[in-house]
């Protein structure tokens, strides 16, 4: 345990404070078991590690990995009595899918140990309602994407910004900022920017591990699969990052991959809760995830990019780019007119020759165009749907 202390420390003192990620002042701390989720590589151990430097008593403070060696001949409910005894008071459990039964255990732990607060980070993958024991009446779960294109503008640029509602944008409060030379910006943002481990070296070899780590170990772990599935699932992400989007023929699909019909759609959901796609659905009651897949995209342009290369559309990348940033704070459905439905208004994305001909007689329609800096009218620049969070 002391070795788990010392490795502890050295993290939270090596951490930086100078950029903190949209979710850390979303999150309700005070919560006794907090679970935050989201796809490999979007800084969720960074911003858990900058709480406690920020906030804590490194004496009643413990951050550990369940990748951990320690956990290969330990439990965590061992661990967790024996840092209470020592006077511990929040416990920090990274990568908790990887450890087996952990949903059983954390359940007693939050019931034996009411002082403790827990911590819990985890893939995307992970459904909190999955496994022996519920712990969806005592975990407060918070899911987290990747970087807007604001927050890429504070970590990569130093360029602070404030965030935006959508009913800012549509009203062109955006127009007011002085910021140079957006469209560049915008540019590098779509092909290096929504993961802040960009900043590091060899992003696009790190950005493939992380494609690779989902695929063959993340989601196999958590859907019990077999090796053989894990390899269709990587084929499926190779068909979709090549026809995206697209309406999804899961009759096909299924005889390209030699698989069930009926496991396509959970093999699509497991990817897409993973972090690697995102799908779009219609409204049917207004109530989101019961709608029909209309269509389905990579997750972020990011992945365009990396797995898609040559064959990259600009049309597809500015759709993808639109859905990723406005799922944050606003459901987005298929669109019978346009490209998305949004609240009550239909959103129409293309290129700064878009024409209004699809909308002209919608009262709620909008132009969304590329390769413009400033709007007009109904007509608002794509950038500026990357300042909402």
């Amino acid at each position: 345990m002391d070795n788990l202390f010392e490795q502890s420390n050295k993290l939270i003192n090596d951490v930086d404070l100078g950029f903190l990620r949209y979710m850390y002042d979303e999150i309700n701390w005070r919560n006794r078991m907090i679970g935050l989720i989201g796809p490999r590589g979007v800084g969720k151990t960074t911003l858990v590690l900058q709480y406690i430097k920020q906030n804590l008593n490194l004496n009643e403070a413990l951050y550990v990995s369940a990748e951990d060696f320690y956990f290969v001949d330990n439990r965590i409910i061992d661990l967790t009595d024996q840092f209470v005894k020592h006077g511990g008071k929040y416990l920090f459990i990274d990568e908790i899918h990887k450890y087996k039964d952990w949903s059983k255990e954390l359940k007693l732990i939050y019931d034996y140990h009411k002082e403790l607060k827990i911590v819990f980070t985890g893939s995307s993958v992970l459904d909190i309602k999955k496994g022996v024991s519920d712990l969806s009446r005592r975990a407060i779960v918070y899911n987290m994407q990747g970087l807007s294109f604001r927050e890429y503008l504070q970590l990569f640029h130093k360029v602070t910004i404030q965030t935006f509602s959508l009913e800012d944008i549509l009203n062109h409060k955006v127009e007011a900022l002085d910021l140079k030379l957006p469209l560049p910006l915008f540019a590098d943002y779509l092909k290096r920017g929504y993961y802040p481990f960009a900043l590091e070296e060899d992003f696009e070899i790190r950005l493939k591990q992380i494609i690779n780590q989902t695929l063959e170990v993340d989601i196999p772990i958590y859907a019990d699969m077999n090796i053989s599935t894990g390899r269709k699932l990587k084929q499926l992400l190779s068909i979709i990052s090549k026809s995206v989007p697209f309406k999804p023929n899961m009759t096909k699909i299924a005889e390209i991959l030699s698989a069930s019909r009926n496991n396509i759609a959970d093999y699509c959901l497991y990817i897409e809760e993973a972090g690697m796609i995102a799908q779009l659905r219609n409204n049917t009651e207004g109530i989101r995830g019961l709608g029909k897949v209309e269509k389905i995209y990579l997750d972020n342009t990011n992945l365009i990019y990396s797995l898609a290369q040559d064959t990259s559309n600009i049309g597809n990348i500015r759709e993808t780019f639109f859905l990723n940033q406005m799922r944050v704070r606003h459901n987005v459905f298929s669109s019978n007119i346009g490209d998305f439905f949004v609240e009550d208004k239909v959103f129409e994305v293309g290129g700064k020759n878009k024409g209004q001909r699809q909308i002209k007689d919608i009262e709620n329609g909008f132009i969304v165009k590329d390769d413009i800096e400033t709007g007009f009218l109904n007509t608002i620049p794509l950038w500026h749907f990357g300042l909402t969070y």
